[in-house]
C-alpha cells in the first residue's frame, strides 16, 4: 500500500504545489485528473523521490519514501511527463544497460526481458535505430519500456498517452491494465478518457489539492439528470456563463454546443443528455473556482 500523509510543498516563488495531500493506494489502477499546472507532476516527482516535500510523509509497504530514497527506487518505475534519451545509443542498447542496473545480470536473460519489452511497447522492429531518430511518439513508448524494467510494484506514469496515436495508445491501456493486476500504477493525466478506460479509483486535482476521491463511474452518477446541451451562437456563451453553471463548450457537426449542470430543466431549447466523466470533471473544476469567487 501507498500512503501520502499531510503532504506540503511551496516553491521558492511562492507557489504551493501541494496543499495537505493525503491518499491511500491499494494494487491497481488509481487516476489523477486534473488540468495543466494544477501540481500533478510535483506530487509524481516527490513520490519518485526526485525532490523533497517541504512537511508529510509517504510511506511504501513499510518504506520511508523520503529516509529511504534508495530501497523506494529499487521498487519504482517511473515515467515523468518529460525525459531526455541519449540520441547516439540505440533502444535495445539502452534497455540493455537500464535492465543491469536494475540487477538483471544474467546476459540471456536480460537479452529476452529487453526484447519482450519492446515487444510490448511495439518498438522491437526499431531495436537497433538511435534513440535521437525516433518519433515523439516512439520515443514516449521507449520511457514506457524503461519505465517498466524491473517489474516494479509501484509504477507513475505522468502523461503517458501524450504524443501516441489511437492505436497505441490502446496497446498501452492494455499493458497498463495487466499490470494493475499486481502492482500500485498511479496514472497522473488531463485526459478523461485514460481515467475512465483504465482506473477503479480516482481523485480530481486542482491547484496542490485533493478536491475529490472515489470510483470514477460513482463519481459520474451524481450528476445523472442533471446535466443539460443546447446548441447556441458563440456569441451567446458569455450570457449563459452569468445565468448557468457551464460545464464545457464545444464543436459537434460544425455547430456550437455547451453542456451546463442544473438541478432542473434550464428552459427552452436545452436538453437532458448522459453525463459522463468529463462533465463530473469539469464540474469539480468549476464548482471550486465559484467558490473561490464568493469569498
Amino acid at each position: 500500500m501507498l500512503t501520502i500523509k499531510n503532504l506540503n510543498k511551496t516553491y521558492p516563488n511562492g507557489t504551493q504545489a501541494l496543499k495537505d495531500v493525503n491518499l491511500n493506494l491499494e494494487k491497481g489502477m488509481f487516476g489523477l485528473l486534473g488540468p495543466n499546472g494544477a501540481g500533478k507532476s510535483t506530487l509524481m516527482r516527490t513520490i519518485a523521490t526526485l525532490q523533497l516535500a517541504d512537511s508529510g510523509n509517504i510511506q511504501f509497504d513499510g518504506i520511508d519514501v523520503f529516509k529511504q530514497p534508495d530501497e523506494i527506487r529499487k521498487t519504482l518505475g517511473y515515467l515523468p511527463q518529460d525525459f531526455g534519451v541519449y540520441p547516439k545509443v540505440s533502444a535495445e542498447m539502452m534497455l540493455n544497460h537500464i535492465a543491469k542496473v536494475k540487477g538483471i545480470i544474467n546476459k540471456s536473460e536480460r537479452k529476452d526481458y529487453v526484447a519482450d519489452l519492446l515487444h510490448k511497447v511495439n518498438l522491437y522492429p526499431f531495436r537497433n535505430r538511435n534513440l535521437g531518430d525516433f518519433s515523439g511518439g516512439m520515443r514516449q513508448r521507449f520511457g514506457i519500456a524503461q519505465a517498466l524494467l524491473g517489474s516494479p510494484k509501484l509504477i507513475i506514469v505522468d502523461e503517458p498517452t501524450a504524443g501516441l496515436d489511437p492505436l497505441e495508445r490502446n496497446r498501452f491501456h492494455n499493458l497498463l491494465s495487466e499490470l494493475g493486476e499486481n502492482a500500485v500504477v498511479i496514472l497522473s493525466t488531463h485526459i478523461v478518457d485514460d481515467v475512465t478506460n483504465l482506473c477503479q479509483r480516482m481523485a480530481v486535482f486542482n491547484e496542490g489539492k485533493i478536491l475529490i476521491e472515489g470510483n470514477p463511474q460513482e463519481l459520474s452518477d451524481t450528476l445523472r439528470g442533471k446535466v443539460y446541451r443546447k446548441h447556441i451562437e458563440k456569441s451567446e456563451l458569455e450570457i449563459l456563463e452569468n445565468d448557468f453553471t457551464v460545464l464545457s463548450n464545444y464543436l459537434r457537426g460544425g455547430q456550437f454546443y455547451v453542456n451546463v449542470y442544473s438541478e432542473s430543466n434550464p428552459g427552452e431549447g436545452f436538453e437532458i443528455v448522459d453525463n459522463d466523466l468529463e462533465d463530473f470533471y469539469f464540474y469539480c473544476i468549476n464548482k471550486k473556482q465559484e467558490q473561490e469567487a464568493a469569498i
